[in-house]
């Protein structure tokens, strides 16, 4: 059954902190992590990198700062929880590569170089949550990677109630203009209720998806916020924009950037879609919606915030010590 985005429509207080798992990560069987497996509490990098890698269900309890040598691998059927606020990850993030069914929440990934700070690829039914991902701006768009990437067909993905500031380039869903014969879908993504401050771009940018954009709060974004590319279709709705330059747009590569597809004289890369469900504030931002497509439902159930509350409630809510 498909789910207007009209329904379900209720309203929100600054508390609400959102606990249960929304989104494409409810179907394809829903995601569950660890759940019924061993549980762990560690707070030494060795510690944390041999139980995440872990191969039977586990929820792994971070309680501590650390420093990890390398981007660390999590393997399928795991919950990654960080206790209070001090489960830090500096410089080094997490990979989740060829494996199913993991959550990660409540952690602080800062400042990762070289790669992501989560890099998901060739993936099914993950939810990221509760986390706060930052950098600096100081350095240029190309010393940091993304926040949080999805790539490689990856599919079933909620990312919710995340505080991700201090960044240029924050989530890319799909890295490849030619990579369509492989994504083309896939990336089933549902962003909800995150908390994007001071961020220039790719909030989220997407290729060859579905994504579901609702109730996110977005502050000070310097060049684009959400946009589609490459085929990809957006369903935006109930999210909320302040002093923000071009929150939605789904022009490719192109030259000027709100050329129609054209071919190579103009489009180097397809335009995206989108379509605007229940209501946006976009604020005085520019909106460049060339193409609209055919994404206007979802197979999920989900409750959106009022509008006039998506702000008090997403930076209540979102980051880490929220859960």
């Amino acid at each position: 059954m498909l789910f207007h985005p009209s329904v379900l429509f209720t309203l929100a207080t600054a508390s609400l902190t959102a606990a249960q798992l929304a989104g494409y990560a409810t179907q394809n069987g829903g995601t569950t992590g660890g759940a019924g497996g061993t549980t762990t509490t560690v707070s030494a990098a060795a510690a944390f990198q041999t139980a995440v890698k872990t191969v039977k269900p586990i929820t792994v309890f971070l309680t501590a700062p650390v420093h990890l040598s390398s981007q660390t691998s999590v393997a399928s059927d795991t919950t990654i929880i960080g206790v209070g606020t001090q489960a830090i990850l500096t410089g080094v993030g997490l990979k989740i590569s060829g494996q199913k069914n993991i959550i990660i929440r409540n952690l602080v990934i800062n400042k990762v170089t070289g790669n992501d700070g989560i890099t998901i690829t060739s993936s099914t039914n993950i939810w990221i949550d509760h986390n706060e991902f930052f950098s600096d701006l100081t350095h240029g768009p190309d010393f940091y990677d993304g926040q949080v990437d999805v790539n490689h067909a990856s599919d079933f993905v909620t990312v919710s109630w995340n505080f991700f500031h201090d960044h240029f380039k924050s989530s890319l869903v799909g890295g490849d203009p030619e990579n369509g014969s492989e994504d083309t879908g896939h990336f089933h993504i549902t962003y909800h209720h995150n908390y994007w401050k001071n961020v220039h771009t790719r909030t989220p940018a997407l290729r060859f998806s579905h994504a579901h954009v609702y109730n996110n709060y977005y502050e000070n974004l310097v060049s684009q916020g959400i946009h589609t590319r490459s085929l990809g279709q957006a369903l935006v709705e109930g999210n909320v924009f302040v002093n923000s330059t071009e929150p939605l747009s789904t022009y490719g590569f192109v030259i000027p950037d709100d050329s129609p597809n054209s071919g190579p004289a103009g489009d180097f890369e397809d335009d995206g879609f989108a379509n605007l469900g229940a209501a946006n504030d976009f604020g005085t931002g520019k909106i460049n919606i060339t193409r609209t497509g055919d994404f206007t439902s979802v197979p999920y159930s989900y409750s959106l915030t009022a509008l006039a509350s998506v702000k008090a409630a997403v930076v209540a809510g979102a980051g880490v010590g929220k859960i």
